[in-house]
């Protein structure tokens, strides 16, 4: 079996004038090509990158490439390319992460090019996808021209992300390590109480959900006392490493693939990369699998654990934005918050420091002028901080309020208190 490999120039003139262009996300995201092709501008224009989530440095805050005809496109955002996204030559599309093969499929954002980065070929000809196959596996398929990153240090993942080297139009090897990031180190006194306070409404033999972030690493730092644990998530990281190894994760009790880890992509440092390359035990599938709210209410006692950046005294989730600016994205929040609702036992926590680091409390009596809203008041169950938990399912808007107010950090409970007055007493007093 002989393999060509193409320099990247070579492979790079596949891409056109005009045409929209995939980039693998998170962990394999290739930036060697990725910046190879930022440097065409001015010679190929009007390059659209639709992308997910990507991570490191990526060389597009230059003249030539903002004011040439590179417009980035994303439906997920990361802080790389946060800037690029919320300027001219940007924008979002907010989905659910679980729809996204739908629009490639669907011919909505139909592709010309997609830049993948893969493990190198077996004895057998077969790469995969590494790290991340989510919507990766779908823009392969559905892009006429597909571009492969071969990097030796992407570890072999299994699942559905399997591709024979014979189904890319052009191979480059580029040998360079992956994007790291330790969630652990910033976790800190109040992610330790946030922590605990969410552990303890997890069971023995219950499926978890973990979204991107320090406080998803901090509940996991919780439960290594528990029992029978199983995973169906659409990311996990090194967190979950240390509680496979204890054997508190054996996914015995899971109804969808028991006894496999079930993921979309993965993220965090080496030893994340590691334990995943050629493990059996990890499971990396197609997004709209993974993150199917029919599939995911199969599993019992399901527990979505998910972040916030502020939410109102109704209940009201803003996840993706901070007013206007676009910070992230909805991504598998509501995939998995409805998931987990409709499980049997399950559990859906939004879990959240009570104020930011600069001190603005992230419980509001209204969201930002602007903001968006990613997990309806009508969806929304379990709340956290580090001042305890409360259930707002069930619950009417004065008695929401009143819950949050519990929860909130004490130095904005007077603000909150004022708030709750006026919307809610000061109105009954007034119809009396």
């Amino acid at each position: 079996m002989e393999i060509h490999y193409e320099n990247a120039d070579t492979a790079l003139g596949l891409v056109k004038s005009g045409d929209r262009v995939f980039v693998h996300g998170s962990a394999a995201t290739p930036r060697f090509l990725l910046n190879k092709l930022l440097a065409k501008a001015g010679i190929i224009k009007n390059i659209e990158l639709t992308c997910i989530s990507t991570y490191g440095e990526i060389e597009w805050n230059r003249p030539k490439v903002i004011n040439n005809g590179f417009f980035i496109n994303s439906l997920f955002v990361s802080s790389n390319v946060r800037e690029w996204v919320n300027g001219r030559n940007g924008n979002y599309v907010p989905v659910f992460l679980s729809e996204i093969p739908a629009l490639f499929e669907e011919g909505l954002l139909r592709l010309d090019v997609a830049m993948v980065q893969v493990s190198p070929p077996d004895r057998h000809g077969y790469c995969t996808l590494g790290t991340s196959v989510d919507a990766a596996l779908c823009a392969t398929r559905m892009a006429p021209v597909v571009i492969a990153q071969v990097n030796p240090q992407m570890p072999r993942v299994m699942g559905d992300g399997i591709i024979h080297y014979s189904e890319f139009t052009a191979m480059v090897w580029e040998d360079s390590p992956l994007p790291e990031i330790d969630y652990s180190l910033e976790v800190d006194e109040t992610a330790i109480k946030i922590g605990k306070n969410v552990a303890s409404l997890i069971e023995d033999e219950a499926t978890l959900q973990m979204g991107i972030g320090t406080i998803p690493d901090a509940v996991l730092q919780q439960l290594s006392g528990h029992k029978d644990l199983g995973v169906h998530t659409e990311m996990f990281s090194d967190g979950l490493v240390p509680l496979v190894e204890k054997g508190v994760i054996t996914n015995e009790y899971k109804k969808v693939q028991p006894g496999r880890i079930v993921t979309s992509f993965i993220l965090g440092t080496r030893k994340v990369y590691d334990f995943v390359n050629d493990n059996p035990f990890v499971n990396c599938m197609n997004v709209a699998f993974v993150n199917d709210s029919d599939v995911i209410r199969r599993n019992p006692k399901v527990v979505a654990i998910n972040s916030a950046i502020e939410i109102d005294l109704t209940g009201q989730i803003c996840a993706d934005s901070i007013g206007t600016f676009q910070y992230s994205g909805i991504g598998g929040q509501m995939d998995f918050m409805r998931g987990a609702s409709l499980s049997e036992g399950g559990k859906p926590i939004i879990a959240m420091p009570s104020i930011t680091r600069t001190g603005i409390s992230r419980i509001v009596p209204f969201l930002k002028p602007g903001a968006g809203v990613v997990t309806t008041r009508g969806h929304v169950h379990y709340i956290a901080t580090e001042f305890g938990i409360v259930n707002l399912y069930g619950r009417n808007m004065e008695q929401r309020a009143r819950l949050l107010i519990s929860i909130a950090h004490p130095d904005h409970r007077a603000v909150l208190e004022q708030a709750y007055y006026e919307r809610f007493r000061k109105l009954y007093a007034e119809v009396k």
